[in-house]
């Protein structure tokens, strides 16, 4: 006994409307959760190190003065890499991170820092500073998390000497 096989008509059209309608939808969509990023640049230049050059990670030691008239981002061993004066709306937070941010991009693997903190500071100030010199928002696949700066934080107090010789120099500039 013979087997009949039907034949199919020739080649039917693909509805691809679903899918077009997916694709209108989709691209938007995906569009709107890129993130433009803006590169800012900061030169740091570390002072006894020729411009250019990264200092060892294990002779920085990376010192955040923290006064009420400003910030000062220094190295204990050769002197001050960026000051960041007080404006009328409180500390420059956003210039710390961002010195910060750069100085972690020369020198990934240093993850402590030590804050001098002035007498004077209150502690939103010093808690605020805290968490700044700790971690930074960023935007990693799509998703918002917290980037490592320098978690390793230790506190120590401004020596009076130097409190002292800054009060003096701006009693004389008043």
């Amino acid at each position: 006994m013979r087997r009949r096989h039907r034949r199919l008509p020739g080649n039917p059209d693909l509805d691809i409307t679903a899918f077009m309608n997916l694709m209108i939808v989709l691209v938007p969509v995906l569009l709107l959760g890129m993130v433009f990023s803006q590169i800012h640049w900061i030169n740091l230049d570390f002072p006894g190190v020729a411009p250019g050059e990264s200092p060892d990670p294990a002779t920085l030691q990376l010192v955040v003065t923290v006064r009420p008239d400003g910030l000062k981002v220094a190295d204990r061993a050769r002197g001050g890499i960026r000051d960041l004066p007080a404006g009328k709306a409180g500390q420059d937070y956003a210039g710390l991170r961002e010195t910060l941010k750069a100085i972690k991009a020369r020198m990934p693997e240093k993850t402590s820092v030590i804050l001098q903190v002035a007498g004077d500071v209150d502690y939103q100030t010093l808690v605020s500073v805290m968490d700044t010199v700790r971690s930074y928002p960023a935007v990693v696949a799509a998703s918002k998390v917290e980037a490592e700066l320098f978690p390793d934080v230790s506190l120590a107090r401004v020596p009076d000497a130097v409190e002292s010789s800054e009060t003096t120099t701006a009693e004389r500039g008043s």
